[in-house]
């Protein structure tokens, strides 16, 4: 894009008023005049093409980049004065100076009206002719730049504008993956449109969740350009939102194989550091490379792949992390990137950069979001859990103490009752014994109901993952955790995914029980701190608690189905715990610790 020069001089050479290639056509039918003209035109640096009649301006213009006209009115075949209607008409960028051999103010009059902009009379001084031909370039020049300057006034307010409703649209709404590629397909549709920043191709890499490679993401070549220009057109004709019209070209890359082959090819390990990629977007700088030379290397396979050694590297970066970079060029017109279009275009970088964070940040609230939302179906799913764990832990109690406390009196009443009846002849004493024979029956049988009723089941087993049922266990307790001002901690490291052959429920129970335990030590408060690890096929899970503990004495008895502490369960309990991990075929292990007990369960994973 060409910027206004408002500054030249009025003392420039007259060749350096026209353009590139221009000539000054002269047009008169007498030789007298035109051949000296010409010869003095032409030492002031202007290349001059002469005719002595309409038909031959008409060849001139036909065939040649005409700037100026000297142009006689009494031409043989035509009237000079009637040409410069068409003139205008047809070549509007063209000045007009008029020759006559009479004056005549009428007809000067009349030439200006018609669109001349001067009007000589002959014989007139050639440095006077000289005076008006500068006069009528400098105002042709003035009229361009003028025209240039209001062109890039319209295209940096329309850049503005856009960069403005990007930004109400980014900031309005949580950006998902949809939105976001709609969004980045705009701002690179405004990057290679003719009234954005009129790049021909703009490519788009962004590294991947790992943070491990740079991958190209979205690209726009010169067919979605050209329908771009379309885009642009409407909005201005209709007044149209920019991100509405930008729907329609949404898929217009899948059609450009060229451009789709590059951005699939674009991949850059970040472990390739001085790679002008990678350096770009880690050091956060822009670099300017002309015929495959920058500030820094140039990767010659990045060259081979555009096929352009003039292009620049813009890059995208949030607070918290590198993103991405923006490559863009002019593989089309090979016209020079100047730096005004590097500073635009990280403008419009910088857009980019905020809806990649924009979507991160409502893809990791929508994360936490879903995971909210599993827990709480799990406490929902499971919330009877805990009160069948209260009611086991209760009848567990209660049959330890009535076995415990009924039992060994009720057999031994039951053994006499039975000698008795087989030593005494009376009958009536017979049946008084036969009663209590049957009723020290029934109380044990009803206390061996008991003590199966809160024994387990054989198990029912399925391969599932562990340590999430670990974890869904502890987040059943938590409630009881904060009103015991108990803190905690889970470490599973990277072994979320290891599957057991287990009966879940029976599982779950077990860690329950031993949680609970460890809870019931700390009634003051403490710390809880649940981890998990995976070595030589067994999976391992340690729950370590800062509570009363046991001594040597009472640890050596914890698992004792009769035995009770009030700082760390019964015994009952710690038996159950043992039945199920032994039909799992794991172990259970119970450590005393500097401060607290320690449990650990081995479970083995699955195939193994």
């Amino acid at each position: 894009m060409m910027q206004p020069d408002h500054t030249f001089s009025h003392d420039l050479p007259l060749a350096e008023l026209l353009r590139a290639g221009e000539v000054v056509a002269l047009v008169d039918d007498d030789a007298m005049i035109r051949e000296p003209l010409t010869e003095f035109l032409q030492e002031s640096g202007v290349a001059v093409v002469e005719a002595d009649s309409a038909a031959g301006l008409q060849s001139i213009l036909r065939e040649h980049k005409v700037g100026l006209v000297l142009l006689d009115i009494g031409l043989p075949d035509q009237d000079g004065s009637a040409l410069i209607p068409e003139m205008v008409m047809n070549y509007p960028d063209m000045s007009i100076v008029m020759l006559s051999g009479v004056a005549d103010i009428h007809v000067a009059i009349e030439c200006i009206r018609n669109g001349a902009d001067d009007y000589l009379t002959k014989p007139v001084k050639f440095k006077e002719i000289l005076i008006v031909v500068r006069q009528a370039l400098i105002k042709r020049r003035l009229i361009f730049d003028n025209k240039q300057y209001q062109e890039d006034l319209e295209q940096a307010n329309f850049r503005f504008q856009l960069l403005h409703q990007l930004s109400l649209k980014i900031n309005s709404v949580y950006l998902t993956t949809t939105e976001l590629d709609k969004v980045l397909h705009a701002i690179l549709v405004g990057i290679t449109a003719n009234e954005g920043l009129r790049f021909n191709r703009a490519f788009l890499a962004l590294f991947d969740d790992s943070q491990e490679n740079l991958k190209g993401r979205l690209a726009i070549g010169p067919s979605c350009r050209e329908e771009a220009g379309i885009i642009w057109s409407e909005m201005q004709n209709k007044g149209v939102d920019f991100l509405d019209m930008v729907e329609g070209l949404h898929d217009c890359a899948a059609h450009d194989n060229a451009i789709n082959d590059i951005v699939n090819k674009l991949q850059v390990p970040v472990t390739e550091s001085q790679h002008i990629l990678i350096r770009s977007a880690m050091e956060r700088r822009s670099f300017l490379v002309n015929e495959g030379r920058a500030e820094v290397e140039v990767d010659q396979g990045l060259l081979a792949l555009l096929g352009e050694g003039n292009f620049v590297v813009v890059p995208l970066f949030s607070p918290r992390a590198a993103l991405g970079v923006i490559i863009a060029d002019n593989y089309i017109t090979q016209i020079s990137i100047r730096a005004n279009e590097l500073v635009m275009l990280e403008l419009f970088a910088s857009q980019v950069s905020l809806a990649i964070e924009h979507s991160k940040l409502h893809s990791d609230m929508e994360n936490k979001i879903s995971e909210l939302e599993q827990v709480t179906h799990e406490l929902d799913k499971n919330k009877d859990l805990l009160v069948e764990a209260e009611r086991y832990a209760a009848l567990g109690q209660m049959a330890a103490q009535m076995v415990h406390i009924l039992r060994n009196p009720i057999t031994s009443i039951g053994g006499v009752c039975r000698i008795l009846s087989k030593k005494i002849t009376n009958e009536e004493w017979g049946r008084y014994l036969d009663v209590m024979i049957r009723e020290t029956a029934r109380l044990e049988g009803t206390l061996g109901e008991l003590f199966d009723f809160v024994s387990r089941a054989e198990p029912h087993k399925s391969v599932d993952s562990l340590f999430p049922l670990v974890k869904q266990t502890v987040l059943l307790v938590q409630p009881t955790m904060i009103k015991q001002n108990i803190t905690w901690e889970m470490d599973f490291g990277n072994g979320q995914d290891v599957m057991v052959d287990m009966d879940s429920r029976q599982i779950r129970q077990m860690f329950l029980h031993i949680i609970r335990n460890a809870l019931d030590a700390m009634e003051f408060g403490g710390h809880l701190k649940v981890s998990g690890e995976v070595r030589e096929g067994r999976a391992i899970v340690h729950i370590s608690d800062t509570g009363m503990g046991l001594s040597d004495v009472n640890l050596s008895r914890a698992r004792d189905p009769f035995f009770t502490t009030k700082t760390y369960g019964s015994g009952m309990g710690l038996a159950m715990v043992d039945r199920i991990i032994e039909s799992h075929g794991g172990s259970f292990t119970l450590n005393r610790q500097e401060l607290g007990m320690e449990a650990i369960v081995e479970l083995p994973v699955a195939g193994s």
